[in-house]
């Protein structure tokens, strides 16, 4: 993988990261709030764990496989 590959990824992760915490953010706040509805909020967090293995994925390419 070269360098510009690897800023990339990094630079993606950033995003994906933030854009995880907003949603966590907004679900906490629908949740409080007690306006957010059931399906929606089902949909938030549906959104948010698909997030979290984008980052898992994209993680696991910039650690190398090690051979035991």
């Amino acid at each position: 993988m070269t360098e510009d590959e690897e800023d990339d990824i990094r630079a993606e992760l950033v995003h994906l990261r933030q854009e995880h915490r907003d949603l966590d953010s907004a679900i906490a706040a629908l949740v409080d709030s007690g306006r957010g509805d059931h399906l929606t909020i089902q949909r938030l967090k549906k959104k948010k764990l698909a997030i979290k293995d984008q980052i898992n994925r994209l993680e696991d390419r910039l650690v190398p496989d090690i051979i035991a």
